[in-house]
């Protein structure tokens, strides 16, 4: 996900796509905990689309 794609965000959609991610992100330590995680940079991105999307929440709100 590129920080382009989130311009055009609200808020509320923003923060719908904030918790898909955490979801996702409880997930994947849940299958790296078990040994059953194969994409092992899928958690990389994922941490880094939530740091994007606070980034955007966060410059929106000042």
């Amino acid at each position: 996900m590129k920080a382009e794609e989130l311009l055009g965000k609200t808020a509320d959609e923003l923060k719908g796509m904030l918790v898909e991610l955490k979801k996702e992100q409880f997930n994947l330590r849940f299958q790296k905990a078990s040994g059953q995680l194969e994409n092992t940079a899928r958690v990389r991105q994922v941490r880094r689309d939530i740091a994007r999307i606070k980034t955007m929440l966060n410059a929106s709100a000042a």
